[in-house]
């Protein structure tokens, strides 16, 4: 009798627990569900492109970085299509093609101009992986090691705090030093001002 009463139960333990099973699953599925759905990731907010700066004209003193001897001063002013560079940098390589671009911080502290940040493109306001500027930025060195600059970086403005802003931006020299192509050679931030 004791194995029957034992039997009973087990049997009484396993109908429990097979019911209270039964009852989290029809709770589970008979939840309501949510009239919304899931949520969907929220969109980026809407890009603010202004068309006129609030400064006429800015400037970047160009220094030496990854140990380069490339200096120069770079004049910007605000024109019909985006900001005017201006202006002559010396100590590179002669009769070498150059880069000239606007990178996203204003920040040349790190000795090889990393800090920098990335490429900054003012049409798109975001990184991009090309340069920016007129023949996309490219500037040649003469005979001498120097290169006059007269480029246009078009839909950026000086001012105002808009995503296509270049003023508090870096203007880097990128160079073509043999064994260094695409060095960042130079690097000065851009201020308001002459």
């Amino acid at each position: 009798m004791p194995d029957t009463i034992h039997a009973t139960s087990v049997r009484s333990r396993s109908a429990a627990l097979a019911m209270a099973a039964a009852l989290l699953l029809s709770a589970c599925a008979s939840a309501p569900r949510s009239a919304a759905g899931p949520t969907p990731a929220s969109a980026p907010p809407p890009r603010e492109i202004a068309q006129t700066g609030t400064v006429s004209k800015a400037v970047a003193n160009l220094a030496s970085a990854s140990g380069s001897l490339v200096s120069g001063r770079m004049l910007l002013t605000q024109a019909a299509e985006g900001v005017r560079v201006r202006g002559q940098v010396g100590g590179l390589v002669r009769n070498g093609a150059h880069g000239l671009q606007v990178h996203e911080r204003g920040d040349c502290s790190a000795v090889d101009a990393r800090s920098a940040g990335r490429y900054y493109d003012p049409l798109a306001g975001a990184r991009q992986d090309g340069a920016v500027g007129a023949e996309p930025g490219r500037i040649v060195a003469g005979p001498d090691g120097v290169a006059t600059v007269d480029l246009l970086v078009r839909g950026a403005v000086l001012g105002s705090g808009a995503d296509n802003d270049i003023l508090r931006r870096s203007l880097l020299v990128l160079g073509a030093t043999p064994g260094a192509i695409s060095a960042r050679v130079a690097c000065g931030i851009i201020t308001a001002g002459e």
